[in-house]
């Protein structure tokens, strides 16, 4: 139960980091994202598989973006000229 209290609170700080201005959402923003691995293990071990996918669901839908471009830089080359 206290896994999911723990979520239930994760999702109202991240909801009150939303309304931040932009320039003030990265520190946040990176520590909602280093817990969030933590608490979807253990609403896993707490109530199942489906639990478990649901919060890794959510959490790539809120945090598609800064993956998606963490992902583009991995991939590129450094040292090439893109567009050439």
């Amino acid at each position: 139960m206290l896994s999911l209290l723990a979520a239930v609170l994760w999702v109202f700080i991240a909801t009150a980091v939303a309304a931040l201005p932009v320039r003030w959402q990265r520190g946040p923003g990176i520590a909602l994202a280093a817990v969030a691995p933590v608490l979807i293990y253990l609403l896993g071990r707490d109530h199942g598989w489906f639990a478990a996918a649901f919060g890794v669901f959510a959490v790539l839908s809120m945090f598609r973006r800064p993956l998606c471009h963490g992902l583009s830089r991995l991939r590129s080359v450094p040292g090439s000229e893109a567009g050439k």
